[in-house]
C-alpha cells in the first residue's frame, strides 16, 4: 500500500510517498481502507520535533531519540471497513467509519488497522468522508479539557485561538453545554466563529482580553499564548485555565496554583476516549457539531499541506484526500442530508 513516511525530523520536505506493507488484522481488529485524513498541529510538531518548552528530551524518548520510531504520521481518519477479525461484532465489511489513533500515528496511509474497542465509530449518514476525518482531533481535545475543567451550563468561557481545529470544535461543544462563549481570533475569522455560535468576539490584533476588565469562569488557550501569568487576572474566583498547549514550566506551575489558590490550571495531553468518539458521531448526526474545513489536498501534496499548517493561519482543519475526491464524497453525502431535513 502507499503511505507517507518520514525518516528524519525536519520541515515538510522530509515527507515522501513510499510502498509499505498493508497491516494484517488481528482477531479483535478491523482494517480500514482510508478515504481521508488530516494534517493537525500535532502532526507538524511531531514531524519537526517542535515541542513546548522543557519537553524536548521526553519527546525524543517518546518519538525516537535520533530519528522517528514510527515513520507514518496522522492522528485521525475516515474510511470504509475492508476486513474484520474473527472476534469483531460491532462492524462489518463495507461500514463507513471514522477514528482517532491512540498512538497519534499511522493514518497517512491507504490502510490502517484499529482495535474494535478503540476510539472508532460508525460514520454519521449526513457526513462526508472529508468531514468525518476531521471530527476527532478538535472534538476529543475539547471534550477532555471541558471534562477536566468542569465546564457547565451558564459558565462564561473564553477561547483563545478560537478559529483553529480545537477552537472551532470547542465553540460548538461549549454552546451545546449551555456556556456563554467569547472567541479570541483575528478580525478575518470573526464571521466564522460567530457562525459557529460564539456570543462575543475579541480581535486579538486590536484588544488584549487580559486588559479589558472582563472575567471568565473558564479560559481555554489552544495556541499557547495565554499562560497562567497572563490569564490569572481574567479568571473569576474558582476559575479554571485550560492550557491545551503547555510546557514543563506550565505543568510545574499548575501544581503550585492548584495547591495554593481557589483556581485551577489544567495542562497536558488530552485523553482519547472511545466514548467521546461515539459521542461526537451522535452530535454530528444531530447537526450539533460539524468540523470546519479550510483546505483539502490530495495525498501526493501532503508536504504542501504541512507547509500551510506550519504557517499558522489555518481556519479549522486541513484535510488530506487519500482515496476518491472531495466532490464525489460531498455528492454521496447529499441524499442523506436531504433525508434528515
Amino acid at each position: 500500500m502507499r503511505a507517507v513516511v518520514y525518516e528524519r525530523y525536519g520541515g515538510p520536505e522530509v515527507l515522501h510517498l513510499a510502498e509499505v506493507a498493508t497491516p494484517k488484522v488481528k482477531d479483535d481488529e478491523v482494517l480500514i481502507a482510508v478515504r481521508a485524513t488530516t494534517v493537525t498541529s500535532g502532526d507538524t510538531r511531531a514531524r519537526a520535533l517542535r515541542v513546548p518548552r522543557g519537553l524536548g528530551l521526553l519527546s525524543r524518548l517518546a518519538l525516537g531519540v535520533f530519528k522517528p520510531r514510527k515513520k507514518i504520521l496522522g492522528m485521525e481518519l475516515s474510511g470504509v471497513v475492508a476486513a474484520v477479525g474473527a472476534r469483531v461484532t460491532r462492524f462489518a465489511v463495507g461500514t463507513p467509519v471514522f477514528a482517532m489513533t491512540p498512538s497519534y500515528t499511522g493514518c497517512y496511509a491507504e490502510y490502517r488497522a484499529f482495535a474494535e474497542s478503540g476510539p472508532l465509530a460508525a460514520m454519521p449518514a449526513n457526513t462526508a468522508f472529508e468531514e468525518a476525518a476531521a471530527l476527532c482531533f478538535g472534538g476529543t481535545t475539547a471534550l477532555d479539557f471541558f471534562r477536566q475543567g468542569e465546564l457547565a451550563a451558564g459558565d462564561r468561557l473564553l477561547i483563545n485561538g478560537a478559529s483553529g481545529a480545537v477552537g472551532t470544535a470547542a465553540i460548538q461543544l461549549a454552546k451545546h453545554r449551555g456556556a456563554h462563549v467569547t472567541a479570541v481570533c483575528s478580525a478575518a475569522n470573526a464571521e466564522l466563529v460567530r457562525s459557529l455560535g460564539a456570543d462575543e468576539v475579541i480581535d486579538y490584533t486590536r484588544e488584549d482580553f487580559t486588559g479589558n476588565g472582563a472575567a471568565y469562569d473558564v479560559i481555554m488557550d489552544t495556541v499557547g499564548t495565554a499562560p497562567w501569568s497572563r490569564s490569572k487576572g481574567s479568571l473569576r474566583a474558582g476559575g479554571r485555565l485550560l492550557l491545551v498547549i503547555g510546557g514543563l514550566p506550565d505543568m510545574l506551575g499548575a501544581l503550585v496554583v492548584n495547591a495554593t489558590t481557589d483556581k485551577k490550571v489544567v495542562v497536558g495531553t488530552a485523553r482519547i476516549r472511545p466514548d467521546d468518539v461515539r459521542h461526537l458521531a451522535e452530535l454530528a448526526a444531530a447537526g450539533v457539531y460539524r468540523p470546519v474545513i479550510d483546505r483539502r489536498y490530495p495525498l501526493e501534496r501532503i508536504a504542501d499541506a504541512h507547509a500551510y499548517v506550519d504557517a499558522g493561519h489555518k481556519r479549522g482543519n486541513v484535510v488530506i484526500v487519500v482515496a476518491g475526491d472531495p466532490a464525489t464524497s460531498e455528492r454521496a453525502a447529499e441524499p442523506a442530508r436531504r433525508a434528515e431535513r
